[in-house]
């Protein structure tokens, strides 16, 4: 799957729009509780009672300026796309710049410049990112895929062989394991004859 792989055209605008409000929603949520507890009059039940007041009347607003953003900066997506034909971060920036000037319009000629370039760098570094971070994790699943192929396998054991060195300290831990092995299996004779000695011994004196 690639960073590209999106909701197709224009069911795209609706997701990103649903998200947009469930985003923020729940971030309004938690962020005016926290002011609407701080702000009420002191005592815990007052305190709760604000809290609760706080995220009714403006959660739901929070979330839907984040839909509008969220569906509008979609809109203008599918709209590059079906202009351009093609998917690349160039869309995702030129949304994120109109849209910041369409929301500000109604603050004239100067807010809507601001708003553009703001909205423009924000989603080039977003897209920045998310590039990098998929360009470092295709690059480690391909480096984790190149040592554990056979034919890498095969050429390690080769360059093993064609080392002198290797291949002498190879022979060596062979020995070693060879001797220990029959220091093993010779163990066990001796500690029998030794115990058929004793008890042989211990008979004749008795």
């Amino acid at each position: 799957m690639t960073h590209y792989d999106r909701e197709p055209c224009p069911y795209r605008i609706l997701y990103d729009c649903g998200g947009a409000f469930s985003m923020g929603a729940i971030g309004g949520s938690i962020f005016h509780s926290i002011v609407g507890y701080r702000n009420a009059p002191s005592g815990q039940y007052q305190r709760f009672h604000g809290a609760i007041n706080s995220v009714k009347f403006k959660a739901p607003i929070t979330g839907g300026n984040f839909a509008v953003w969220g569906g509008l900066f979609s809109a203008v997506d599918c709209s590059m796309v079906y202009i351009r034909k093609k998917e690349d971060p160039w869309n995702s920036i030129t949304s994120g710049a109109v849209t910041g000037a369409i929301l500000s319009a109604r603050q004239g000629a100067a807010a809507m410049a601001g708003s553009a370039v703001v909205g423009g760098v924000l989603l080039a570094l977003i897209e920045g990112m998310g590039i990098m971070f998929s360009k470092f994790g295709a690059q480690a699943f391909h480096e984790a895929n190149i040592q554990n192929s056979p034919h890498t396998q095969i050429a390690m054991h080769e360059q093993q062989m064609n080392n002198p060195e290797m291949q002498q300290l190879n022979d060596y831990s062979n020995v070693e394991t060879f001797n220990s092995d029959n220091k093993m299996e010779m163990s066990e004779p001796t500690q029998e004859k030794s115990f058929f000695k004793r008890l042989t011994s211990n008979f004749v004196s008795s």
